[in-house]
């Protein structure tokens, strides 16, 4: 039996039993390719999540009157991917069995491999929406393929071609770019544009949604491990994560690569937390 954290995100106090929506932490990062630390992401977002109110007036909604779990930060074995992606797969699954929407705070990016494992399981004709600055889709980093360069790569050997639909992307290396425009994903670089239609052609359709939050520009969002310049706003993703979460059948989404000792002003897990409450009101539709 999966039971809830002690310190909680803001208003995520519910019973497991009685959660419709439950979080979880992966606090993973070993292998960051740049600047290390998203470990962190988790704890800094429990603790700082309570600098926010529970109400949000851009849905006009109060986060405290939802049923939702916070198991708090697994514990890891950090040293092997393999095993990480094991523990969260297991984690991920026991909570869609229940009949749960798995929520994941990462850490890096890697982590959603595994919580994307258990869901496809679940539901073989899934598709994924992506937001990130990078387009993840490497063979390979380094000779390692269990990357978080790699991550999305894995999840199309997993899906294959035509369910992925990337946005926001702006770095990567030119064969990936190819490789995504050739048809293997549905790509829309450098902004949330064509997000309306991409919503509308997922209506009906299991979806997994995965959040890098360095998809807004380090102007805004400072505190992450790859930033990458020329990023959408924070109100850019806060109404597009919203919507995702509010009109698509969602059976899991993570947020991920807040790297906390990156921006010692707080300002970007301030950001982290309240994207994380708008997606959370957006589930309870």
């Amino acid at each position: 039996m999966l039971n809830k954290t002690i310190v909680d995100f803001m208003g995520c106090d519910a019973e497991y039993q009685e959660a419709r929506i439950v979080l979880f932490g992966a606090p993973y990062d070993s292998t960051t390719s740049f600047r290390p630390g998203t470990r962190f992401a988790g704890q800094a977002i429990r603790n700082d999540s309570y600098g926010l109110e529970t109400y949000s007036p851009y849905q006009d909604r109060e986060l405290s009157e939802g049923k939702i779990a916070d198991l708090g930060d697994l514990e890891l074995a950090i040293g092997s991917s393999e095993r990480v992606l094991a523990q969260i797969e297991e984690t991920a699954a026991e909570i869609l069995r229940d009949g749960k929407l798995p929520f994941m705070i990462g850490g890096e990016h890697l982590v959603t491999l595994g919580s994307l494992r258990a869901a496809v399981k679940r539901y073989p004709d899934l598709h994924i929406l992506h937001f990130d600055a990078h387009t993840d889709l490497r063979e390979d980093y380094l000779g390692v393929k269990l990357s978080h360069a790699c991550v999305i790569r894995r999840c199309w050997e997993l899906l294959g071609d035509g369910r992925i639909h990337q946005f926001g992307i702006r770095s990567g290396e030119k064969q990936e770019f190819e490789w995504a425009r050739s048809g293997h994903t549905d790509f829309h670089p450098f902004s949330l544009d064509g997000l309306e239609e991409t919503i509308r052609s997922l209506k009906g359709e299991k979806v997994y949604f995965t959040l890098d939050l360095d998809v807004m520009d380090p102007s805004v969002f400072p505190g992450t491990g790859t930033p990458e310049p020329g990023g959408i706003s924070f109100l850019e993703l806060m109404r597009g994560a919203t919507r995702v979460c509010r009109e698509l059948d969602l059976v899991g989404c993570d947020v991920n690569e807040l790297c906390p000792p990156c921006d010692p002003t707080g300002a970007s897990t301030a950001i982290a937390c309240k994207i994380i409450r708008e997606m959370l009101l957006g589930l309870l539709k």
